[in-house]
Order: C-alpha cells, then structure tokens, then sequence
C-alpha cells in the first residue's frame, strides 16, 4: 500500500467488505488514526494486535509496521481515517491507552459520545478543502432556535453524503489546523470518556502516583529516577514501580520519557533554542539521543518538526 508523505495530513472514510487489506512493511512516516463505526476490523502494529469493533479508536504510531483488515468473518468495516502527524500534548491523554510498539487502542467509546465523534470527522473531511474568505464547509449549518437553543449564529456540523466522502489531503494553512482540531476533539472525547483495561482514572488512582506524574509534569527536564520518585512518595523502588506500572500501564521511566519528549516539543514550538539547547533542557543525555528519541514518536527530526510548526513568515 502507498505511504503517506510526513509532511501530509489525509482524512477520509471508507466502508470495507471482506478481503480488504492494507500493509506496510516498513510502517509509515505518519501517525494513523482509525475510528470505527460499524462492523469490525483487524490491527496489527509490530508485536502488538487486537480487533477493533464499533466504537473503538485505535493510533498508530509512526515509523512500525503496520497491517490492518476487515475482520475474518466479520461483514464489513466501516471506518474513518486519518494520517496526521500529533500534537504534543496528545500523548498524555494516549498513554494510558498504549498497546506497545507505538499502538494505542481506546476500546469502548461509551454509546453516547460516539454521535459526536463522527461529526468530528465528518466536519474534519470539510474542513479540509476550506479556504479563508470562502463560504462556511457543508459540514456547518445555522441552528434552529426553539425555546433553549443556541444563539441563531451557532453553527453545528451535519454528516455529509456518503458520496461526499473522498479522501481529502492537505498539506498546511488553516485546512490542516482545522482538521487537527477535529482530531483533537476525537480523541479528547474517547480518552476521556471510555477508561483503560485494568487501569483507573488519573484522579481515582494512588494518591502517591498522582503525587509522581505531578512532580514529573512539573520538572520534566529534571533528573528523575524510580529511586527518586520514589523517595519522593515515601516508598521503595521495588514498590513504586510496580505501583506505578499498575496505576498507568507504563513504567515510571517511560511517563518521564513521554513528559520530556512533550516538553521539547512545546520548546521548539515557542522559543529559538537549537536542537542542543532543546535536549538540555528537557532532560535528555546528548542530542544524538533525544533526536533519535524525538523522531521515533513525532515521526520527523526536531529542526523538521519545528520547520513545520513555524513556517517563516
């Protein structure tokens, strides 16, 4: 199957009958998204692989082989997709949905929050052919005003036509920031909504591995340890870590990772420190390392990531 450029977000909707498939080797430069509606579908992403039926949304990330299928028996598979590349924050509201080797299933979006995930795309698909000064997308329409409506301006999204529904492809300006709004929304919605297998919520979990995430949130950059984090909560590492890997499903060094990793993002967002600076600052060793380590989730090297999130004026 072709791969998407990086550089490229592409949204569309497609509704499989059985045999269809797709595989790439060498995974893709991109990050996937596969939100289902309606049947069942097969996903495989290195070492990791799980069914995925309506309501479940499952991410790949970027850089692992990749194969996904209509389910074997199964009658159909329809689903929206999209190849983006991630915001930083996105990580954070993923992690605790991580399946190993960058694969990410949020299984059992609860009935209903899935109306509006599917406007979201819906609404993403439309979004992605607009233009400034251009009439508002199909996807829009003025909402009627009974008694406790809205106010007469506000727009809601509607489904488009099945036909209307060819994949759209944008590669920047406000299109591509509008379709990464409606994915943001998606998965704010799932992750929010359906709970991870065996693990609780953030703000039901250990009062001691909330106290963790807080101080690595805090100091991202800073030198943690599971025996620093652990003599910061009052346990022993032994403990600390197995009550940590139970509360969140990762390990402990694994969330400083992913907090350092978004830290450098935000910074080559927002300030002109150079790659080295970057790395420094967010905690990592060399900035061979944190390259590496950047490009393995974001999908592209540090200065590219940047380049393309501060296009020159």
């Amino acid at each position: 199957m072709s791969v998407p450029a990086a550089e490229l977000t592409i949204v569309g909707h497609y509704d499989k009958a059985p045999g269809y498939a797709t595989r790439r080797p060498a995974g893709s430069p991109s990050w996937l998204l596969l939100w289902t509606e309606a049947g069942a579908g097969f996903v495989a992403q290195g070492g990791a692989s799980f069914e995925v039926r309506a309501g479940d949304l499952s991410v790949l990330g970027s850089g692992v082989p990749q194969y996904y299928r209509v389910l074997p028996g199964a009658e159909r598979w329809r689903f929206w997709w999209v190849h983006f590349q991630p915001r930083p924050s996105w990580s954070a509201w993923l992690g605790p949905f991580a399946r190993g080797d960058g694969c990410h299933l949020v299984g059992g979006v609860p009935v209903g929050v899935r109306g509006r995930m599917g406007l979201a795309f819906e609404r993403a698909l439309q979004d992605a052919r607009w233009v400034p000064d251009a009439p508002l997308p199909d996807a829009y329409r003025p909402v009627a005003a009974p008694a406790e409506a809205p106010p007469p301006d506000a727009y809601c999204p509607v489904a488009a036509p099945a036909e209307a529904r060819v994949p759209a492809v944008v590669l920047a300006g406000p299109g591509r920031e509008l379709v990464l709004g409606a994915v943001e929304e998606a998965i704010v919605l799932a992750t929010a909504s359906a709970r991870p297998e065996g693990v609780r919520r953030p703000d039901e979990g250990d009062e001691r591995v909330r106290r963790a995430l807080a101080l690595i949130a805090a100091e991202p950059g800073a030198a943690h340890s599971v025996a620093s984090l652990a003599r910061a909560v009052a346990l022993s590492p032994s403990r600390f870590a197995h009550l940590f890997a139970a509360e969140t499903g990762r390990s402990p060094m694994r969330a400083v990772r992913e907090a350092r990793l978004r830290h450098a993002a935000s910074l080559l967002e927002v300030t002109d420190l150079d790659v080295g600076q970057v790395a420094a600052a967010s905690g990592f060793v060399s900035p061979f390392h944190f390259s590496r380590a950047f490009s393995r989730e974001y999908g592209v090297p540090p200065r590219d990531y940047r380049a393309r999130r501060r296009p020159p004026s």
